[in-house]
C-alpha cells in the first residue's frame, strides 16, 4: 500500500469518528510539508508521513479503556494496534517497526532519535496547539524546546504569530 492507502485504511478504521479522521489528517499534511520542505530521504519521508496518519490509533481504546487519552496510555496501547494495522500494508518490516515505535514514543519528545520523529512531534504540536487552545506561553516554550526544524519553526511562527 502507499500513503494514501494507508490514509483511507485509516479513515475506515476511526469508524466516522471526525474529530480522529480531521486531527491525524492534518497532522499528516505538516509532516508532509515538513518533510518535503527539509528535504528528507523519501524513506524517511514515507515514514513519518505514515506515523503522523497512524500516530492516534489507540485514542478510541483508551477512551473506553481509561476514560481519557493520556500520551502515555496512547503509546502502550498504540504500539500492538498500529503493528496490527500495518500487517497487511506491504510495507517492509524495517518502515513497520519504525513506524510502531514512533507511535509508541509520540508523546516522549526527550527521545528523538532521527529526523522522521521530529517531524511527527512538530507536525502533532501544530495541530494540538489550535485543537486544545494553547496558551500563548506554551507555544513559545515549544518553539525554544520542541521545534528543532526551520520549515517546523516558521510554520509555528506563521501559525499562532509568535
Amino acid at each position: 500500500m502507499n500513503v494514501s492507502e494507508i490514509m483511507v485504511k485509516m479513515i475506515a478504521y476511526s469508524e466516522g469518528n471526525l474529530h480522529d479522521i480531521n486531527h491525524f489528517l492534518k497532522v499528516h499534511a505538516y509532516a508532509e510539508m515538513i518533510a518535503e520542505c527539509e528535504a528528507v530521504p523519501r524513506e524517511v519521508r514515507q515514514t513519518a508521513e505514515i506515523a503522523a496518519i497512524v500516530h492516534d490509533i489507540a485514542c478510541p481504546l483508551c477512551r473506553e479503556k481509561y476514560g481519557n487519552t493520556n500520551g502515555k496510555y496512547q503509546e502502550t496501547e498504540g504500539i500492538p494496534l498500529t503493528r496490527a494495522f500495518l500487517a497487511d500494508t506491504g510495507l517492509s518490516e524495517a518502515v513497520a517497526e519504525r513506524v510502531v515505535y514512533l507511535v509508541g514514543h509520540h508523546h516522549t519528545p526527550q527521545a528523538v532519535d532521527g529526523p522522521d520523529y521530529q517531524i511527527l512531534l512538530e507536525a502533532d504540536y501544530l495541530v494540538n496547539a489550535d485543537e486544545m487552545g494553547f496558551s500563548e506561553e506554551n507555544i513559545r516554550n515549544a518553539g525554544e524546546k520542541l521545534f528543532r526544524t526551520a520549515t517546523g519553526k516558521r510554520l509555528l511562527r506563521e501559525i499562532y504569530r509568535g
